[in-house]
């Protein structure tokens, strides 16, 4: 209930940076910005202690034994450490029942953390330091790209799009259809030498590239951005995503007798063609 409160409040926010940055606010969206911030990592901090919960539950036979066993002592030590700091009720009287169980010096180990064992990422979350510039930049940035406002300012050349001609549709700006008969005029006129004439026609005739055409169907969905980590990339090894090519068994087979065909073509005749299929068959 906590994190969908949580979630819907930081989406009102959000609407509220993209408003401040279309306006040109800046310097107040960097200062409240550190709200949805600490809104963000408080529910970070909420998911690990739900982990830790459901630990507890799914081991609950081991917290029978009169010491705690060392596979739920970073759970227990994190709940108990984290518990006061929050605002859910539910956890303290967790916190209440695993101090009754264990007593109150192995309570005074996990509030102070002398030994450590409590989770980086909880002692993390609950520190009091402000956030980094480059994480209230990443965040701000996310928020405009979210909401489509145009931050930091980009002009045409940044986003590498032309400029927008209006009323320039002349001659010497044609448009995509007139230059295409433009390219093509020459060719149909015969203006061009017999050289740029050849060169042109083998052009036409050329292999596309391997990359022309639809990308490949293989699409991996980047993990969510976070905190400590608030432009997530997906980095696969490339040779995890070429298909493995299938060796085709080779049969000894009797040489074949040259063809005696066209000397410019090394195609093999139909008489050939069908006793490497028999080869290939047995």
């Amino acid at each position: 209930m906590v994190q969908k409160r949580d979630e819907a409040l930081a989406k009102n926010q959000r609407r509220v940076m993209a408003q401040l940055l279309e306006a040109g606010k800046v310097d107040s969206a960097v200062i409240r910005v550190e709200n949805i911030i600490r809104s963000d990592i408080i529910s970070e901090l909420h998911e690990i202690l739900e982990l830790y919960c459901e630990l507890l539950l799914a081991r609950a036979g081991l917290l029978e034994a009169p010491t705690c066993d060392p596979g739920l002592e970073e759970a227990v030590k994190s709940i108990i450490y984290a518990a006061p700091k929050t605002e859910i009720k539910e956890l303290h009287s967790v916190r209440v029942l695993l101090a009754e169980k264990f007593g109150k010096e192995f309570v005074l180990h996990a509030t102070e953390n002398t030994d450590g064992k409590v989770s980086e990422k909880v002692v993390k979350k609950l520190s009091v330091t402000p956030p980094k510039p480059e994480l209230v930049t990443g965040y701000l940035e996310e928020i405009a790209k979210a909401y489509g406002v145009n931050w930091p300012r980009k002009t045409h050349e940044d986003l590498g799009e032309p400029p927008d001609f209006l009323g320039d549709d002349d001659d010497e700006n044609p448009s995509g259809g007139q230059a295409q008969k433009n390219l093509e005029a020459p060719i149909l006129s015969g203006d061009l030498d017999d050289d740029e004439v050849e060169a042109r026609a083998e052009l036409s005739k050329a292999t596309p590239p391997k990359s022309f055409g639809p990308a490949s169907p293989l699409h991996v969905n980047p993990p969510s951005p976070s905190t400590d980590n608030i432009h997530p990339k997906v980095t696969l090894n490339s040779r995890e995503l070429k298909p493995i090519k299938k060796v085709a068994p080779v049969t000894p087979s009797k040489k074949a007798p040259e063809s005696k065909g066209s000397i410019a073509d090394g195609i093999p005749d139909v008489d050939e063609l069908a006793k490497r299929f028999a080869a290939l068959k047995r």
